[in-house]
């Protein structure tokens, strides 16, 4: 199958070098790569130019295209009309050898795949229970593999705000378990939503759906609100052999106030695009666990080096926690 990979970047020359030679040395090259660069100077361009990448297109846009989900829209516009599958990669990933044929294998071994994602490695300890050794209370486990729940999960699970669903998959009150719980057996996993930034999608879900227009700028959940979205279409995938490392790079990031807004109001939005119909007990526990991880949060300044990050992430958060009462968003049908 012929495909296309779009990086949207901003800000990010040495990042996105990085992961371009990590592209090259792969066992399979996409057929076009296309770099949507907002950044408002020439560096990534002036970067790119020192050197040659196969298959390379750039484009250069401006304010009326700036923002991930306003800049990948563009992109899927310019994608080669004879294209298959359109992947999308963050500007601050490297790849292993073998994450762009794991991802087109995954396509041929689930013919009915509408996505497929990869898994981020190195940041979870993951170790083998092939002993069947007893799980702990602040463990999780899943094919033979064990990994710690976290201090955050471990106090939701004490009160019973912690998902008992599949991860990849969202409960009815919202704040399930992420794809990072999905261990590194090299199996393919179902899944209804994955990271944006590891992702691929057949080109024909962009005939019916495109990403929002409600995430701007930093664009946080976006990825989560287009999978929910592609999952009433059809089924999506992670294949945790298509591997790669996240080096979530500062530059180009939201302040820590603006970001714990969004945690709260684009968390909101993305629950409501899954369950726009919602019973008492799954507000209850939303509404719970969004005042729980605010203490969480403000409760690292005294835990943390970076207290003033954590007073301004929490502020964040309870600012955006009642701007839901005066001006909520509306999600997409």
């Amino acid at each position: 199958m012929k495909f296309s990979l779009i990086i949207c970047t901003y800000q990010r020359p040495d990042a996105l070098i990085n992961l371009m030679d990590s592209i090259q040395e792969q066992y399979l090259v996409p057929d076009e790569i296309l770099i949507i660069d907002s950044s408002r100077n020439n560096k990534s361009k002036n970067a790119l130019e020192r050197k040659f990448y196969s298959g390379l297109k750039y484009f250069k846009v401006g304010e009326e295209f700036r923002g991930l989900t306003k800049q990948r829209n563009y992109g899927i516009q310019k994608v080669d009309e004879t294209s298959e599958i359109v992947c999308f990669l963050d500007d601050d990933i490297v790849l292993t050898p073998e994450y762009f044929k794991n991802i087109m294998e995954a396509y041929k071994t689930f013919p009915n795949a509408l996505g497929v994602g990869g898994a981020i490695i190195d940041e979870v300890a993951w170790k083998d229970n092939t002993t069947e050794n007893k799980v702990q209370f602040d463990e999780f486990e899943m094919d033979g593999y064990i990994r710690k729940l976290g201090s955050r999960n471990v106090l939701r699970k004490k009160l019973g705000l912690l998902s008992d669903q599949h991860p990849g998959y969202m409960p009815e009150f919202s704040n399930g378990l992420s794809i990072g719980f999905l261990p590194p057996s090299g199996k393919t996993y179902p899944v209804e939503f994955f990271m944006g930034g590891v992702s691929s999608y057949r080109k024909e879900l962009f005939d019916e759906i495109n990403f929002s227009s409600y995430f701007e700028g930093y664009g946080l959940y976006e990825d989560m609100d287009f999978c929910l979205r592609a999952s009433k279409i059809g089924q999506l995938y992670v294949n945790t052999a298509a591997k790669l490392y996240h080096y979530h790079e500062k530059a180009g990031r939201p302040n820590q106030f603006k970001y714990g807004k969004m945690v709260i109001r684009n968390g909101w939005y993305v629950w409501r695009v899954k369950y726009p119909n919602l019973t008492f007990d799954a507000k209850f526990k939303w509404h719970s666990i969004a005042f729980l991880l605010t203490l969480v949060r403000l409760g690292n300044m005294f835990t943390t080096k970076n207290k003033t990050e954590a007073l301004t992430e929490g502020l964040g958060r309870i600012v955006g926690w009642l701007s839901l009462y005066i001006n909520s968003p509306k999600p997409e049908k």
